[in-house]
């Protein structure tokens, strides 16, 4: 008998999220505030507080490459690239769990690596470790799941946005892609290459920084907590500036403009652009790996914010 197939990129992630969302049916638990959807489900803790969690993968061969990345940068990454979500809803990072999928090639001294760079990602962010799991795999797999809290006076979801509200983002868009096409570009050389070639990296500092170790932005919620600012819908920047819009726009049930010369963009990005034959523009909106924050304001508040958030 004929079975049935079709592939998921007909319908793409999203659509696939969608479909097993409607399998699983709508919630019925008044401590939950927000599931499937949003960059963390939320749900209550307390009078007043609420816990957000979140959870994502990143599989070798798909998400990074162990020949042009460092293990102690990957263990960085594993971590900031979750707690991002979890500031994506204007909440702080509080526990971790890491499970490992850890092939033959992968030896103790890599691991302990791996380590050295979750640590440093701990100490930034003011997280701990609290637990996880170990298993064989093919190929390095990574799922690290954090758990925040915020107050409820305080939570932002993807919706929330109104017709006349600014959009905004923080720090520059484009590098992480840009990095990305870089360390590809010099792996391709370096296998093509004589054994005296020597990788030239100094030009773009800033993106492949950028690409192998990003940051969340938690010190911007940091400030706007501080300041008594809160947004009316936020998303962090994991798949370009295009895609979160998209997103913001579809929860809050409203369109958008984006003005394309108000893009932040890097100087290394346009240069890499330029290396590539390509539109820096392309990078911002389709890179992705950014993690910046792309949130919606009322024009009133917009002085409130500090001077490093650009609107667009």
């Amino acid at each position: 008998m004929e079975r049935e197939f079709t592939s998921i990129e007909d319908i793409g992630e999203f659509g696939l999220i969608d479909r097993l969302q409607t399998i699983l049916g709508e919630p019925a638990d008044a401590e939950l505030i927000r599931g499937i959807g949003d960059d963390a489900a939320v749900f209550r803790k307390s009078d007043g507080l609420f816990q957000v969690m979140t959870c994502d993968a990143l599989i070798e061969g798909v998400h990074f490459d162990l020949t042009i990345t460092p293990m102690r940068h990957l263990g960085f990454k594993s971590i900031a690239v979750n707690v991002s979500d979890v500031v994506a809803m204007n909440a702080l990072p509080r526990f971790a769990a890491i499970t490992l999928g850890i092939p033959h090639s992968v030896s103790i001294e890599m691991m302990e690596k791996f380590y050295l760079g979750v640590r440093d990602a701990c100490h930034t962010y003011g997280l701990i470790v609290v637990g996880g799991d170990t298993t064989a795999a093919r190929q390095l797999s990574i799922s690290v799941t954090i758990i925040g809290e915020v107050m409820e006076n305080r939570v932002a979801f993807r919706r929330g946005a109104q017709p006349g509200d600014l959009i905004c983002v923080t720090g520059d868009l484009g590098s992480g892609y840009a990095g990305l096409k870089i360390l590809i570009k010099e792996r391709i050389a370096l296998q093509e290459a004589t054994a005296d070639f020597r990788p030239d990296l100094k030009d773009f500092d800033h993106v492949i920084q950028r690409q192998l170790r990003p940051e969340a932005r938690l010190d911007v919620i940091s400030n706007w907590e501080r300041g008594g600012f809160v947004p009316r819908a936020l998303i962090d920047i994991s798949d370009g500036l295009a895609s979160e819009v998209h997103h913001i726009c579809r929860q809050s049930g409203c369109g958008a403009l984006v003005r394309q010369d108000s893009i932040p963009i890097h100087e290394q990005v346009k240069t890499a652009a330029v290396l590539f034959e390509d539109e820096p523009s392309n990078f911002a909106l389709f890179g992705g790996e950014d993690y910046e924050l792309l949130f919606a304001v009322r024009p009133s508040d917009f002085s409130r914010i500090d001077d490093g958030t650009a609107m667009v």
